[in-house]
């Protein structure tokens, strides 16, 4: 068996991740909380994109999960080798507000209205850029915000698909039968 150079491997591996080319299928997870970083890892682990882009406004944690995220990466390339793919991983603060499925003190019918002033911004950008695309919800409460998303959006309705919404039916139950 031959051995490589390590010095010719590494310059291999950072060669493989610096080529300029345009994505086939890019992927976006808005918010990186514990959800949409689940989402990311398993879009990773599944090979599902060759090039993952992160949204949020908490710009330090936007940073260390993207980071996170890369030497995940490089662990990936050092042990299966640099034929597997390999996709591009960012991270930025596009939007100046965003959704986040996590306020502490924040009750959660309070989230409502902010939400949906998020969301339909969010919608816009995406559909501008990528009027093809497929859009996950992962906030709350979740069918209202899955409603929000998809009607201005234009998009057919098997493109915009929520988390879930048991956490919102039971609290609509609960809210019925208080009033």
């Amino acid at each position: 068996m031959l051995r490589q150079d390590p010095s010719l491997r590494s310059q291999q591996i950072e060669n493989s991740l610096e080529e300029g080319t345009i994505p086939n299928n890019k992927i976006t997870v808005l918010g990186v909380g514990q959800v949409g970083m689940a989402c990311a890892i398993s879009i990773l682990g599944k090979s599902l994109t060759d090039e993952l882009a992160l949204v949020d406004v908490l710009k330090d944690k936007l940073k260390g999960e993207m980071i996170d995220l890369q030497h995940r990466k490089m662990m990936d390339l050092q042990h299966k080798g640099l034929f597997l793919q390999t996709p591009k991983i960012l991270a930025d603060k596009d939007y100046s507000v965003t959704a986040n499925s996590k306020i502490v003190g924040e009750r959660h019918l309070n989230l409502v209205q902010r939400n949906i002033n998020v969301f339909k911004l969010i919608t816009a950008q995406i559909v501008k850029y990528n009027p093809n695309c497929i859009i996950i919800a992962v906030s709350n409460p979740a069918d209202i915000l899955t409603f929000v998303t998809w009607k201005p959006s234009g998009l057919p309705k098997h493109c915009v698909i929520a988390s879930g919404c048991n956490l919102d039916s039971a609290i609509f139950c609960c809210f019925m039968a208080e009033n």
